[in-house]
């Protein structure tokens, strides 16, 4: 089997049975040692980025089943820079919220540019699209005009790095900003999604914007519009950023499911952004590549970093929808306390 993490092919008994958590939707695609490498060093699933303790039951089975398979080998289980020998291949993980990942060859002096050349080549996203997160800080290619490199951020061998993408960066003289939230229609029928808008000024919650609550200063929901001739639903949600309280600086755009248990039955999940000036004229758009075994997804946050707006792709699978709204703030709260956007 080929584990989609570490690129490597192994034994099929190298790859768990089963997923960590009940939560987690999807099969387990990656390898005992990605898998345990993750819940270790960053407390998540390496797949859908749930939490998991270290104590989790399935986590410590799955360590034991590593011991049991490679007993001569102890340092490949814990993985850290202490034990490992100085022959032994040392690796950085980068992740993206949605699940994907990729591990590459750790070394100290490499610089940030290249490291971002090699996530394009794994991941796909432009480097000049790439915001890099390591313990709260972002890696930038060059500090006063010098080449930085891992060592500069102190990053260690087996770390992980947060990879989020840059949709767009919003020019100061925009004001008012349209996000085109839609989704193909079920194989049979015309049904629904609910896109929301939830609202913070830093790790504070301040409001909602959804069907059912239209208005939020500066930001202002369309309600349903379908169109039956392409069989897509839309929500629009309008934004007027010099309108918005001076606080608020991360406004987060999610799709729900009412009815159904997950959002695998709708169509690409979608998202547009426009200048409301130029309504015509598409600035940037994202996409979910594959259906989503979940209730819910947060695809996007506008979030003001520097004193500037900026759109983000996230794309991030959760619980909840609009009748509850309480697994997507606990995913939204985790994703604001790592400092991703």
């Amino acid at each position: 089997m080929f584990c989609k993490l570490c690129r490597q092919t192994k034994l099929r008994r190298e790859f768990p049975l089963k997923t960590l958590t009940e939560e987690c939707n999807h099969a387990p695609l990656h390898c005992l040692r990605c898998v345990t490498h993750f819940v270790k060093n960053a407390n998540k699933c390496s797949q859908c980025s749930r939490h998991v303790a270290i104590d989790n039951a399935c986590y410590c089975e799955f360590v034991e089943t590593l011991e049991r398979l490679f007993p001569e080998s102890p340092h490949t289980l814990t993985e850290t820079a202490e034990v490992a020998p100085e022959d032994a291949d040392q690796t950085i993980s980068v992740v993206m919220l949605g699940g994907d990942c990729t591990v590459l060859q750790y070394r100290p002096g490499m610089t940030v540019k290249d490291l971002k050349l090699l996530v394009e080549k794994r991941l796909g996203p432009l480097p000049e699209k790439q915001r890099l997160l390591y313990k709260d800080q972002e890696l930038k290619s060059y500090t006063d005009s010098k080449l930085t490199t891992l060592q500069d951020y102190n990053v260690q061998p087996f770390s992980t790095l947060h990879l989020i993408v840059l949709l767009y960066a919003i020019p100061d003289t925009f004001d008012h900003v349209i996000f085109d939230l839609f989704w193909g229609y079920p194989s049979k029928g015309c049904d629904y999604l609910d896109a929301s808008v939830l609202i913070y000024s830093g790790k504070s919650f301040q409001g909602l914007v959804d069907y059912s609550h239209r208005v939020f200063t500066g930001v202002s929901h369309s309600g349903d519009v379908m169109d039956h001739a392409r069989r897509l639903g839309h929500h629009t949600i309008d934004v007027k950023l010099k309108s918005l309280p001076s606080s608020v600086d991360k406004l987060f755009f999610t799709l729900s499911a009412w009815h159904s248990p997950n959002i695998s039955k709708y169509k690409k999940p979608s998202l547009r952004f426009f200048d409301a000036k130029e309504p015509s004229k598409q600035l940037c758009s994202d996409q979910m590549q594959h259906a989503a075994y979940s209730r819910a997804i947060i695809m996007c946050s506008l979030s003001k970093i520097d004193g500037a707006w900026k759109v983000f792709s996230l794309r991030t699978p959760s619980a909840g929808n609009a009748k509850n709204y309480s697994p997507l703030q606990q995913n939204i709260n985790g994703i604001i306390s790592q400092g991703l956007c």
